[in-house]
């Protein structure tokens, strides 16, 4: 039936278009052309079912799903690496050779604790090795220096991590900047972690954006229970930017697209036995994966048609062959 109903559509619309017809008979057209196929289709129900040959008003199979009342979330999806909030590197006082390592990549240092020795003896002359300390305290997380290697005083001997969290360092397009503000609340996720949602929120926005790439840099902190989260992850950050309560949901496939409007099919079971479906027209809000806000014309529990709307008028009788479970009110 979906076929026919759309074959009828583009016939209507192929003579629109060619000027056979004019917009304002297009309506009527249609009509027309799908009373015929419903008084058809319902001579084929009754084929052989009725002495007198009566026509019958064909019943259409459908699913319906309860409008939800819940939260919509709006937001920016992007993406970056995670990053220590802060880093410092460590350098030696002395040009010379490594001569001593005192930690290794992953250790855990307090600010003045030992990093390396570096030996600034030269042939003829013995020097007391000068000791490289941690100018702060946090966690090696890389090592430039190597032992036996000869350093100067511009090469870090390493880098050290600082106690104050992770970060993820995040670009955002220039047509979305209005959208971004200091602590808006952000949801990340990480292949590392599948099906885990971590929270963080905005914590820096760049003065500037760059000219090249028409970005604008922001910074995100984020939660790290049980330090699972390591500097140089890939994260796929959700950042809030609008958040709506207590508002009427349903799925976009729920609504129809005819002739200019938009509206829904409502399940009406006052009259006997057989429901029927009622057009409803509606006020849409925002869109955000595939979960519809309607702002108005709906309300919190009503039945509407879910799959099987196609051929559906106002009045249309209906069988419900599938109710479906609610949307998920968060």
């Amino acid at each position: 039936m979906n076929k026919v109903k759309k074959v009828l559509m583009v016939l209507v619309l192929i003579a629109a278009v060619f000027g056979f017809i004019g917009y304002d008979r297009i309506k009527e057209t249609y009509s027309n052309l799908h009373d015929r196929f419903l008084e058809t289709y319902g001579n084929l129900q009754n084929r052989g079912s009725s002495a007198d040959n009566a026509p019958v008003i064909p019943i259409f199979a459908v699913n319906v799903i309860p409008a939800a009342e819940g939260q919509i979330l709006d937001y920016l999806a992007l993406s970056g690496d995670i990053i220590a909030a802060s880093t410092v590197d460590a350098y030696s006082d002395a040009a010379g050779r490594v001569s001593r390592l005192y930690v290794s990549v992953g250790s855990r240092v307090r600010r003045s604790d030992p990093l390396a020795a570096v030996d600034p003896s030269r042939p003829g002359m013995e020097f007391v090795p000068n000791i490289v300390r941690a100018p702060v305290e946090g966690t090696i997380v890389a090592l430039p220096a190597q032992l036996g290697m000869t350093v100067s005083q511009a090469v870090p001997i390493a880098r050290i991590a600082g106690g104050a969290g992770l970060e993820i360092r995040l670009f955002v397009s220039e047509r979305f900047i209005s959208r971004i503000s200091l602590n808006q609340p952000c949801e990340i996720t990480l292949d590392a972690w599948p099906g885990e949602v971590f929270r963080g929120s905005v914590s820096e926005l760049s003065p500037t954006l760059d000219t090249a790439s028409r970005t604008m840099e922001i910074r995100v902190n984020v939660d790290n229970p049980g330090a699972r989260l390591k500097p140089g992850m890939f994260a796929k950050v959700r950042v809030i930017t609008e958040r709506k309560e207590n508002i009427v949901k349903i799925p976009v496939a729920a609504v129809v697209n005819r002739f200019g409007e938009q509206f829904v099919f409502v399940i009406d079971e006052s009259d006997g036995d057989v429901p029927v479906a009622r057009k409803r027209n509606i006020v849409q809000g925002i869109l955000i994966d595939g979960v519809l806000e309607v702002s108005s014309g709906l309300e919190p529990g009503e039945e509407l048609v879910v799959r099987g709307q196609t051929l559906l008028e106002d009045g249309s009788r209906i069988n419900v062959i599938e109710r479906l479970a609610p949307l998920s009110a968060n």
